[in-house]
């Protein structure tokens, strides 16, 4: 990631203008023009210089700029006819400052070359001081660094000669900033260390600060993150205390880097928001930029890659349009890197060219460094090799050259990357050691979890497997540094997305060994984990406490198959690389499952993938299709796939991957409770409608339950002793008139559900209770009901779309409530279900789709995860839209089952079973699974 934060820069002083000789008193324009034309002698011809020098500088100070320009030059004409060589000077040096302020920064170095002159030949050291403090601001704004340093030295010198620390501090101060300009960072540390001792000495509070910030920003570039800390402190400090807004805004933002390189990321967002706050207060756009391409570089860090882009893209117009070059590069690289981890390879390389060529245009050393080694992952992405190994390499040659550790940390990581898709093992290992090393010095985590990553995948290639394992582990301890309890839920679920590579290839290394119990332990231990902090801090006395709940060994893996009195099935997808049009793509290649008894036996099974003609994340959506899944959704759905409707080909197939190869271990009894854990696309499998050689289903020999995790069993049965003695009432909605819904440019017609209605009314008397129908249903009324109910159905559409933006699919149609100002009024999100706390034992959502979401290694992002953590134990949730009909059938009689038998698992498996009799399709009767707790 290629940061920035805005410049400070050092101030000069500027000079006091005046002549030789006593000025008159001055009045009007009138006055002037008596004196002028009494004039005569050498006295009053320089007395007439004067007058027209303070007529120029009054109205260079009124913004007349060209009026005085024509003053002055009348006044030179005057000093170099008498040859008052002092007037001169000082005429030449107010020319400068017009031609300056009229943007003509030659003229204006011109003349204030001529004035420099003749300082140095009167001897007016503070005069010649000032002047070259003009000069050289104006060789710095040209770029001439080289000419700025030689200025800034001379002036330096005379500072020590007149001792005139003020000055000095000052001008040490802007070699500082010009060395750190041209990245020579050694140099610039020295000299802003040297302007600190004077400013304090000097009691220049402003400058100090300025300075102490330039400081941390050097140790930042230099990766040495604590020291970088311990100057911004010390800058904010006093930028608190003296009320220096703009500069207490680059110190926030410097601090914010800091704490992003140190995976401290909450506390980076933190410093990152106020430091935007005060930019915006003050309206300085370039600090918006920089600040706002900040706050993106966190959100990609944590994984939230569209929103990263929307900051990316939001600084690059403001930085387009000031014409800050340095501002634009950093951007477009990041805007790249953005691009590349949403696959859009294409749209990152035109990225990164453009950055590319500024960089090289304004001399950006880091910044070109940056934008190579970005170019040559998209090339290593696309399978070119050697156009990759050659962007690193020339990347590592300049992080070398200027000193840049963490550069060079990430170009050797690249290398050693490349070196591995040829298959040169031994180059790669060198080249990851490398980077080991630098990233353990400099302190930076999260490149110090991926080189881990890389080196134990190279010990698993050569078969070093103890090597490899050590390495996996050490790499889960940098991984879980970072995922601070202070992040937000979604925070959790999007960082965990780029770590949970380390925990597969963990799971490989064990496995090779026949650790089967240390595999399972790795494989529960990656998933699950952000709803597992979030359930335990709900179930805690107090919530604020920051608990750190670790994840089961496998002792505790068996006493919770034990409490459940169940079977636990864990599936693990184990992806490998391969070569697809020359690019490397990652695909499942192995399955590991994992039979965890109530007895505490656990035997482990592993299927290949490899053989089979499709993807499994293909063959799970075909077996969706072959059975017709489609209903109560919010648009049509129709089934693309031509094969027939009942067609049960495809779960047949999935059995012999999930089931077949375990199915001895399996209880006999079909009452006993089979406890699914799935991962990624078979979180989407109907587990219930999987069939055998024989043609029997599943659920016709077990009873079926899921879990996202293992350790989630374990919170939901305490979810469920917290509210065992809930004497609320039953809610039952059916049928509630439908909101008008558009999302984006599409507009749905949420039709009527008459077999809702007759659903909900027929549970309702089951409860004797009466049903929210219509009108009556509206979500106003539902959600505050919902708060005290111990049992919850709703029978309606259930949608798939994020309305709120809330970042978690899923909403549930009710009747609107007539709010103006809520905007999807009808329907309560997944979102809005998050933040509810709820003491139902049972929400059934008898509704399309409401078992899914988005499929992170978190589980499934949407509406069932939302009422685990609002407090519900057992959820009854659908995988596909489903017949409204067959839908009413089916949930009458797990109500009926429901009232003889309090086991809601036994229930559903009769309810399905008598409800196949009737719809024979399994789209009729297996689309709902329960999650959760069974009694």
């Amino acid at each position: 990631m290629y940061r920035h934060f805005y410049r400070l820069s050092i101030v000069t002083a500027t000079l006091l203008i005046g002549f030789s000789c006593p000025l008159p008193v001055v009045g009007n324009s009138g006055g002037s023009d008596t004196a002028l034309a009494q004039a005569q002698t050498i006295e009053e011809r320089n007395n007439q210089a004067l007058l027209l020098h303070v007529v120029g500088f009054q109205q260079y100070q009124k913004g007349q700029l060209r009026e005085a320009l024509e003053t002055f030059q009348k006044a030179l004409a005057i000093v170099r006819e008498i040859g008052e060589r002092k007037g001169e000077g000082v005429t030449l040096y107010s020319i400068g400052l017009v031609y300056e302020e009229l943007g003509q920064r030659y003229k204006a170095l011109e003349n204030f070359q001529q004035a420099l002159a003749i300082y140095a030949e009167t001897g007016d050291q503070n005069k010649e001081l000032a002047t070259l403090s003009r000069i050289g601001l104006i060789y710095a704004s040209l770029g001439q660094d080289d000419k700025t340093l030689e200025v800034f030295q001379q002036a330096l010198g005379i500072t020590r000669t007149i001792n005139n620390k003020l000055e000095e501090g000052r001008i040490l101060g802007g070699i500082g900033s010009v060395y750190r300009n041209l990245e020579q960072y050694p140099k610039a540390l020295e000299y802003f260390q040297q302007a600190v001792v004077i400013y304090r000495e000097t009691d220049d509070k402003v400058l100090e600060g300025s300075a102490l910030n330039a400081i941390g920003g050097i140790y930042d570039k230099w990766g040495q993150y604590p020291k970088a800390l311990e100057f911004y402190t010390q800058a904010l400090a006093i930028h608190e205390e003296i009320d220096d807004k703009h500069t207490k805004g680059a110190t926030l933002n410097g601090l914010g880097l800091v704490y992003d390189s140190l995976g401290q990321y909450p506390k980076a967002l933190d410093h990152f928001q106020q430091a935007l706050a005060l930019v915006q207060q003050l309206d300085d756009q370039e600090a918006k930029a920089s600040t706002l391409n900040n706050i993106a570089g966190v959100y990609y860090n944590l994984g939230q890659y569209f929103k990263a882009l929307e900051n990316f893209q939001q600084a690059l117009v403001i930085r387009q349009e000031i014409g800050d070059k340095v501002g634009e590069a950093a951007t477009l690289s990041n805007t790249g890197l953005a691009y590349h981890k949403l696959g859009e390879y294409p749209k990152a390389l035109e990225n990164f060219q453009q950055a590319l060529t500024i960089t090289k245009e304004i001399s950006s050393k880091n910044g070109e460094a940056a934008t190579l080694n970005n170019i040559g992952l998209i090339y290593r992405n696309l399978g070119q090799y050697t156009k990759a190994l050659e962007s690193y390499s020339q990347a590592l040659a300049i992080t070398i050259e200027i000193e840049n550790k963490a550069g060079e940390g990430s170009a050797l990581n690249n290398i050693g990357r490349v070196y591995y898709s040829l298959g040169q093992s031994l180059e790669a290992l060198e080249s990851f050691q490398q980077a080991l090393a630098i990233f353990k010095e400099i302190g930076e985590r999260a490149e110090e979890g991926n080189t881990l990553t890389n080196i134990g995948r190279v010990y698993n290639i050569l078969g070093q497997y103890d090597r490899a394992e050590n390495e996996l582990f050490a790499a889960i301890e940098a991984w879980e540094s970072l995922r601070s309890r202070e992040l937000k839920d979604n925070q959790k679920i999007s960082i965990f997305e780029q770590q949970a590579h380390t925990y597969r290839f963990l799971q490989q290394t064990l496995v090779a060994q026949n650790k089967f119990d240390q595999a399972l332990e790795i494989a529960e231990r990656s998933r699950g984990r952000a709803l597992v902090e979030l359930l335990d801090s709900k179930l805690s006395q107090n919530p604020n406490d920051q608990l750190n709940i670790k994840p089961p060994t496998i002792e505790e893996i068996k006493q919770i198959a034990s409490e459940q009195n169940a079977t636990l099935v864990q599936y693990s997808v184990i992806p490998e690389p391969f070569k697809v049009q020359g690019k490397e793509e990652w695909q499942p290649s192995k399955l590991y499952i994992w039979v965890i008894k109530p007895t505490g036996e656990i035997a482990f099974k592993q299927v290949d993938l490899k053989s089979l003609d499709t993807s499994l994340k293909n063959l799970v959506t075909t077996s969706r299709d072959n059975i017709g899944v489609r209903g109560r959704s919010l648009f049509d759905v129709t089934v693309v796939n031509p094969q027939p409707e009942n067609s049960t080909e495809k779960l047949r197939q999935l059995h012999k991957l999930l089931i077949a190869p375990i199915a001895d271990l399996l209880p006999k009894d079909p009452n006993e409770r089979v406890i699914f854990i799935p991962q990624d696309s078979l979180f989407l499998v109907p587990f219930p409608a999987l069939q055998d050689e024989q043609g029997k289903y599943l659920v016709e020999k077990h009873t079926i339950l899921t879990a996202p995790a293992i350790q989630v069993l374990d919170l939901t049965r305490k979810q469920k002793h917290n509210i065992q003695n809930s004497t609320g009432d039953v809610l039952v909605v059916g049928n509630p008139t439908m909101p008008k819904i558009q999302f984006g440019e599409l507009v749905a017609n949420l039709t009527p559900l008459p077999g809702a209605e007759r659903e909900a009314n027929q549970i309702a008397d089951f409860f004797n209770t009466e049903a929210l129908i219509g009108s009556q249903a509206t979500k106003a009324t539902v959600m505050e009901k919902m708060q005290q109910a111990r049992i919850i159905h709703l029978a309606t559409h259930g949608l798939l779309h994020d309305f709120k933006g809330f970042g978690v699919p899923g909403a549930i149609a009710l009747a609107p409530s007539g709010k103006p100002d809520d905007v999807v009024d009808g329907l309560l999100t997944a979102g809005e279900i998050f933040d509810m706390k709820l003491s139902a034992d049972l929400v059934v959502l008898s509704a399309c789709d409401t078992g899914r979401g988005d499929i992170k290694g978190d589980g499934v992002i949407g509406l069932s995860r939302s009422l685990i953590s609002a407090g519900v134990p057992s959820i009854l949730v659908s995988l596909w839209a489903v017949n409204d009909d067959s839908t009413a059938f089916l949930m009458t009689e797990f109500y009926r089952n429901l009232q003889q038998n309090p086991d809601k698992a036994v229930a559903l498996r009769q309810a399905m079973l008598t409800t196949m009799k009737q719809y024979p399709n399994p789209k009729q009767w297996a689309a709902f699974t329960l999650i959760g707790e069974a009694e």
